[in-house]
């Protein structure tokens, strides 16, 4: 809600909160970690997200305020009409610090900035609580998610709240399933009466009826559902545990394209009669051929592994020298790609919805790669997805008794 358009009478309805929020701005029952608020353009989702944290902010807490920028966290997480110095209470007010990027509550309570560019300035630091803003616009949301939960480790409950315009985005599929998460949904007019006349009637006016006012003002997911290949209902019911045994282990290697390669897929997967089990995701990013080959020869020996599949498009011959250079001593079955990326997943696909693979284990940058390789919301190369794509080939495709369609 924008405060430079309330009334003198609006403004005592500021000031009385806990009486007069609207219900999807009131925190959840419960014992609940995530809360998530999809809300629409102007539906009061950074008021509800300020009034939680200021309702958080006891002597000693320490809360991670994290946005789409330093700029955004500062501009509207901080100092913006619903932000946290706005709502406060003038003798409560908090005041922010800007050579240490910290909020500080007259009680010593503290929250501290941080940015979604820079998801590795969450290493380290911790926290009892969090909140999250337009999720849906982070750089790297599911990196710089996983890296803040990492920091929730203080207190009896940490909590995180996630306040965010949604977007059919992978990351957000994959909270959205999540165990333990509450998710409260808010369209722009349930807060019509902090908003211009003239903003909500020329907005449906434009886009009423569209998929964009669905997005942007009734705060629904839109997805791609005709380009997907995976949701992440799939990946929460695909999950289980290990056999005691394995018929074959493998490591799929997708190398980087560049010397210095921005990321090298390795997946570890099994095979136990016809179900593949996807075991573990050790890619690696910025590292030399050396440095990625010499992860997979540790990959090898860790696990036993009977043979490497590596994709050899960008590589040739060098791939294979590459990787017996750095240790690796089982045989290396080269691939390589001679369709797109999404009819080598499709088949691979149909073996997930089939119920013949399992995760073992949680894997939420490979499968926010899997969610993207189909409706194009990647802005990155899918190196872990695919060599996912070449692990389950090769373990439940090539060269066994697979069913195959003919062209009549």
């Amino acid at each position: 809600m924008d405060q430079h358009l309330v009334s003198d009478e609006d403004l005592d309805w500021f000031d009385r909160w806990g009486t007069q929020a609207h219900p999807h701005q009131t925190p959840p029952e419960g014992e609940w970690m995530t809360w998530l608020l999809l809300g629409g353009r102007g539906s009061g989702k950074t008021r509800a997200g300020a009034e939680w944290v200021q309702e958080m902010a006891e002597p000693g807490v320490r809360i991670a305020l994290i946005g789409p920028s330093l700029h955004d966290v500062r501009e509207v997480m901080i100092d913006g009409p619903s932000g946290l110095k706005a709502i406060a209470a003038h003798d409560g007010r908090p005041e922010y610090e800007i050579s240490r990027r910290r909020l500080i509550w007259p009680n010593g309570a503290m929250a501290y900035a941080f940015s979604a560019e820079d998801p590795e300035s969450l290493r380290g630091p911790q926290f009892h609580y969090a909140w999250a803003d337009e999720f849906c616009v982070w750089r790297k949301p599911a990196e710089t998610l996983a890296l803040l939960r990492m920091g929730l480790r203080l207190g009896q409950r940490p909590r995180l709240c996630v306040t965010t315009t949604p977007k059919p985005v992978a990351a957000l599929s994959k909270l959205m399933a999540e165990p333990g998460l509450e998710i409260r949904r808010a369209a722009t007019k349930e807060n019509a009466q902090f908003l211009s006349d003239s903003f909500l009637s020329g907005l449906e006016t434009l886009y009423g009826g569209t998929r964009l006012a669905a997005q942007e003002l009734d705060g629904q997911v839109v997805e791609n559902s005709d380009r997907a290949l995976w949701r992440a209902a799939d990946f929460e019911a695909c999950r289980g545990n290990a056999p005691a045994t394995f018929d074959e282990v493998i490591v799929a290697v997708d190398p980087p394209v560049t010397q210095n390669g921005d990321a090298c897929g390795l997946i570890v997967a099994g095979r136990r009669g016809d179900r593949a089990y996807v075991l573990k995701d050790a890619s690696v990013s910025g590292r030399s051929p050396t440095g990625w080959a010499t992860q997979a020869a540790a990959l090898v020996r860790e696990h036993a592994v009977r043979r490497v599949v590596a994709e050899v498009n960008q590589g040739g011959d060098m791939v294979e020298t590459v990787l017996k250079s750095a240790g690796v001593e089982v045989p290396v079955h080269k691939v390589r790609a001679r369709v797109g990326k999404r009819l080598r997943a499709e088949p691979v696909a149909a073996l997930y919805e089939q119920g013949r693979v399992v995760h073992v284990g949680q894997f939420p940058l490979l499968e926010e790669e899997l969610m993207g390789l189909g409706d194009g919301s990647l802005d990155h190369s899918p190196d872990r997805a695919d060599a996912l794509v070449w692990a389950i080939t090769a373990l439940l495709i090539d060269g066994r008794a697979e069913p195959r369609l003919r062209r009549m």
